[in-house]
């Protein structure tokens, strides 16, 4: 099993809901996050003064997967978050060792 994280632009995340539930992939968490990787964020100017956002505002979309679905997975959120500007974000492969469904306490890609 594999734990993907993609960071990706704010504006994407339907599109990439939308490309993951096409090849049937439903579960996933999705959080607001805040970040900056080589563009260092940017600068801006309110009321008249000039600061620098550094931090800009990303979504990290989380899924855990058995290891026949990572590829398309990848895939499909790199085909749907690619706008070809910088900073569209990241895609991580992680190993899961293991998952426990709380309620019924099932096992595995079981529990998934």
């Amino acid at each position: 099993m594999k734990k993907i994280e993609a960071i990706i632009k704010p504006f994407k995340l339907e599109e990439v809901k939308d490309a993951l539930s096409e090849i049937g992939i439903e579960g996933m968490t999705v959080t607001e996050v805040k970040g900056f990787g080589r563009q260092k964020g940017h600068t801006e100017i309110y009321r008249g003064s000039e600061y620098t956002v550094d931090f800009l505002p990303k979504i990290k979309v989380e899924i855990v997967l058995g290891d026949e679905q990572v590829e398309s997975a990848v895939s499909a959120i790199i085909n749907a978050a690619k706008t070809g500007k910088i900073g569209d974000g990241k895609v991580f492969v992680c190993p899961v060792d293991e998952i426990v469904r709380i309620r019924t306490e099932e096992k595995g890609e079981n529990a998934v």
